[in-house]
Parts: structure tokens; sequence; C-alpha cells
């Protein structure tokens, strides 16, 4: 199984929503913590084309998102 990558920042509402799903259907994922400032948050950029978070990588599937309601449509309907 590849893995799941969730680049999540300290303190976001949105990211821990994220976390929280994850967590509820047991789910096993890496967290990337990013820095507060959107202009250092180049690996975001890299890897989802935008500096917000959170973005979810699905290795397996070759999914790459953002938006915390996208997020957690594609957790419940996908991995869950």
């Amino acid at each position: 199984m590849g893995e799941l990558v969730l680049y999540s920042l300290d303190g976001c509402p949105f990211c821990k929503k994220v976390e929280d799903a994850l967590e509820e259907n047991d789910i096993e994922y890496e967290t990337r913590w990013v820095e507060g400032l959107h202009s250092k948050r180049n690996e975001v950029k890299r890897v989802s084309g935008q500096r917000a978070v959170p973005v979810l990588i699905d290795d397996d599937r070759g999914v790459t998102m953002a938006e915390s309601a996208n997020i957690l449509e594609y957790v419940e309907k996908t991995l869950a």
C-alpha cells in the first residue's frame, strides 16, 4: 500500500477536520507540517500547485487534492 500524506498546519481547523476523519476511519497517513507563512510553503506549492492547506496526497491512486470539504468527501467515499 502506498502512503497517504497530509500537509497540515498546526492550529488549522480545516486540517484538524481532515485529521479527525482519517483517524476515525483508522486510515494510516503521514503528516507533513507546514510553516505558518504562505511564502514558506514551497513544498506544498511544488506538490499541489498552491500554498493553502490541507492537501492530501494518495500515492496509490495518483491523487493530490486540496480543500478540506473535497478531502473529507474523498475519505468517506474512497478510503473509508
